[in-house]
């Protein structure tokens, strides 16, 4: 084995070689020595005192180099909420899907929860990196749009808290193209009577119809079609359609980028109008938060726009359709027959309706949050709508005409036991019956009911409570108070003046009574 080369003289003192970053004009020398110049990595190396691997480096790319850091930066205004963000993060997994927290909504909370201050991009910046799941784009065409001629329509579904239950709504969702003014209304179901109101408080809101409405191939307004066939409407959607006078536009199947602002909206309203979750007690409480949250957009100026949203929904407004004189019924009727217990049958529902129309041929209306009855000429029933399964919705007022007949059934009269009523009406039969016999007791309790559809309950309760202090228990004693209430506010008393009044009489009606006994 031959013996290792002697180490020159000075050599630990000559500075070695390490990878390193090169400048941009390091790098240019580089490639000029070995491309132009034919000089070797290992001749370019030692000239240089580069390493090898910096040379190789600087061969295969001549962009300037990428800083990086080496450790984490500091972050002295995000730092303190970082934690707080990462905490969200990782709340949303467990959320909705499409009600989870963008950078957007998440600077918000800080900002109105946290007293946060620091800047909005640092932020995005920041959940960015850290969001678990990278967003894809796509290509589009820029579009524009003349005031008034445009909107898109279309349904989400969201889930909120109501009435202290997590339940999944349906998000009606319209968007003038042009001002990009929305409106958000939350429904229990896309049937059309939903579809149709929602139009309807969506035309309120802007103060007018736009001239075209694009819509996917809902079943609400279109019935099923063959795969390039044109799409035949429904009957009752031309005809609420003819009644506001705009235009039908519907997108190619399942390319729903053809109304891409209302597509973007249903999203952005889940984000940011419905993070996090609401609780509400009822779909007005819900509606008058979603209406509001729409309101508060008209400050935000778009990207690409010189104005706001509401400076350009005031440029709007007078080019959109004006509204009809009156609205449109936004209901779905079906012919109904009530059966032997004066009920008629709607969604496996029962309604009742008045006992003397019982087996006579109506017709049932179903708006999204009441039940209409008719005889086709006048309203005979209403009751809030049940969205539930195989509940009975009973007026009591409708069967008193058989509690007169078969007074016996009052205490066991379904209708009458889950009555809410004020309570001195219990108090008032509790009365009667310890003074008269249960017969005529129950009699005079049904007549005061049936005073309930002359006057308001409250004023009967009023009433029956005046007859109970002065001992007198007959229905013509509460008759009696109540007609003297309703004298009272429906019209001023007279002050008397001082003496006797003389009221002044045609004396000619004597002559002619005089005239005719002759």
């Amino acid at each position: 084995m031959a013996p290792p080369e002697p180490v020159p003289v000075g050599w630990d003192k000559v500075q070695q070689p390490e990878v390193g970053v090169l400048k941009v004009d390091q790098r240019e020398q580089i490639r000029r020595a070995y491309f132009i110049e034919g000089k070797s990595i290992r001749q370019i190396a030692l000239e240089g005192h580069h390493h090898r691997r910096t040379v190789r480096h600087a061969l295969r790319d001549a962009s300037p180099p990428r800083y990086t850091h080496r450790q984490p930066r500091a972050r002295p205004v995000l730092g303190p909420f970082v934690h707080l963000i990462d905490q969200w993060l990782a709340e949303d997994l467990t959320r909705p899907a499409k009600q989870r927290h963008t950078a957007h909504r998440i600077y918000q909370r800080l900002v109105e929860e946290h007293g946060f201050t620091g800047k909005e991009a640092n932020l995005r910046q920041y959940v960015r990196e850290h969001r678990p799941t990278p967003r894809h784009s796509r290509l589009f065409i820029p579009l524009t749009y003349q005031p008034g001629e445009d909107a898109q329509c279309d349904f989400g579904e969201a889930q909120v808290i109501l009435a202290g239950h997590q339940v999944k709504v349906q998000l009606f969702c319209i968007r003038l193209c042009y001002s990009k003014v929305s409106f958000v209304m939350a429904l229990p179901h896309q049937q059309q009577e939903a579809f149709f109101e929602g139009h309807q408080q969506a035309f309120g809101f802007f103060g007018g119809v736009p001239r075209h409405i694009w819509y996917d191939n809902l079943s609400q307004a279109v019935r099923p079609r063959l795969l390039g066939h044109r799409p035949q409407e429904q009957e009752s959607f031309v005809a609420f359609r003819s009644h506001y006078l705009f235009e039908s536009r519907f997108c190619t199947p399942a390319q729903a980028h053809e109304k891409g602002l209302v597509e973007g909206l249903v999203g952005y309203a889940r984000r940011n109008f419905l993070v996090p979750v609401p609780e509400v007690k009822s779909f007005q409480e819900l509606n008058d938060l979603l209406q509001g949250r729409c309101l508060a957009e008209a400050h935000r100026r778009l990207r690409g726009e010189g104005q706001t949203i509401g400076e350009l929904w005031d440029q709007e407004r007078p080019h959109l359709l004006p509204l009809p004189g009156q609205p449109y019924p936004c209901c779905r009727t079906v012919p109904v027959r009530p059966n032997r217990l004066s009920l008629v049958t709607f969604q496996t529902n029962r309604y009742s309706v008045p006992v003397e129309w019982a087996n006579h041929a109506l017709f049932l209306r179903a708006f999204v949050d009441r039940v209409e009855i008719s005889n086709g000429s006048r309203v005979l029933a209403v009751h809030p709508r049940c969205y539930q399964r195989e509940q009975d919705l009973l007026h009591p007022f409708h069967y008193l005409p058989l509690l007169r007949e078969r007074p016996g059934a009052l205490d066991h009269a379904k209708p009458l036991k889950n009555w809410p009523r004020p309570p001195v009406l219990d108090q008032y039969l509790v009365a009667l019956r310890d003074r008269l016999p249960q017969r005529v007791a129950t009699l005079e309790f049904v007549r005061v009911l049936e005073l309930c559809s002359r006057y308001p309950l409250h004023q009967v309760a009023q009433g029956v409570e005046q007859a109970l202090l002065s001992k007198s228990l007959s229905s013509d004693t509460v008759a009696y108070f109540l007609n003297i209430s309703h004298a009272m506010t429906s019209r001023p008393v007279p002050i008397p003046l001082a003496g006797p009044s003389v009221q002044e009489r045609d004396l000619r009606q004597y002559d002619l009574l005089l005239g005719r006994c002759n």
